[in-house]
C-alpha cells in the first residue's frame, strides 16, 4: 500500500507559511516602535518633534545643497515596514535626509520607508492645486529592492479556475504524472 504525503504536506506547508508571515520583522534601520501618526494628522501641523515611520512610493527626488528631499505617496506599512501593494494611500509627504542621494537610483516609483521626527508642513504646488505636505527631518531612509514580477499564463478557450496546476490540461492538470490518479492514486 503506498501512502500519499501531498495531501498532509501542502497544509502543513500552508500553516508553517501563515505562521511564519506573522514574524516578519523590520530592518534594523527601521526596527522600534513608534506612535501611530497619520500622514493626515500631520498635515494640520501641531504635531513637529514627533518621531514617525512612514512609507510609500517616491513620487520624485531633489538634490539640494545639503540635503536631498523625496516627496512619497504614503502607503500603509506592512509588519516589516515596507509599503503595501494597494491603491490605498493618505496623501503625500516630504522626507529630506542630509546628504546626496542619487535620483537615479532613488527613481520615481521605487518603495521607500523612512523614519524621522515631523516638521513643520510646508505648502506646494501639486498641478495648479496649493497642497500641505507633511515634512519629516529623515533621520534613517530605506529604499526597499524592487519586487519581483510574476506571470500568470492562462490557457486560451478554459475557464479561469480551470489554469491553476492541479486543475489545467496536462502537463499541469489534473491528469499529468505530478498531480493525476496514475501512477500512485489519487
Amino acid at each position: 500500500m503506498r501512502t500519499h504525503l501531498f495531501p498532509l504536506t501542502l497544509p502543513a506547508l500552508f500553516l508553517s507559511t501563515l505562521l511564519l508571515s506573522g514574524c516578519f520583522k523590520p530592518p534594523a534601520p527601521l526596527a522600534g516602535t513608534f506612535p501611530q501618526v497619520s500622514v493626515a494628522e500631520a498635515r494640520g501641523g501641531g504635531l513637529s518633534g514627533q518621531r514617525v515611520r512612514w512609507g510609500g512610493v517616491i513620487v520624485g527626488t531633489t538634490p539640494e545643497k545639503e540635503e536631498t528631499c523625496f516627496e512619497v505617496l504614503a502607503r500603509p506599512l506592512s509588519s516589516e515596514a515596507r509599503p503595501r501593494l494597494t491603491d490605498e494611500s493618505e496623501g503625500r509627504f516630504i522626507a529630506c535626509a542630509p546628504g546626496f542621494y542619487d535620483p537615479a537610483v532613488y527613481s520615481k516609483g521605487r518603495e521607500l520607508t523612512v523614519v524621522g521626527t515631523l516638521q513643520q508642513p510646508e505648502m506646494r504646488k501639486i498641478g495648479e492645486h496649493e497642497y500641505e505636505y507633511p515634512k519629516i527631518a529623515a533621520e534613517k531612509v530605506y529604499l526597499w529592492p524592487k519586487r519581483e514580477q510574476y506571470s500568470v499564463y492562462y490557457y486560451p478557450g478554459w475557464p479561469d479556475w480551470y489554469s491553476y496546476p492541479g486543475w489545467g490540461p496536462w502537463p499541469y492538470g489534473y491528469y499529468s504524472p505530478l498531480w493525476g490518479p496514475w501512477p500512485w492514486g489519487g
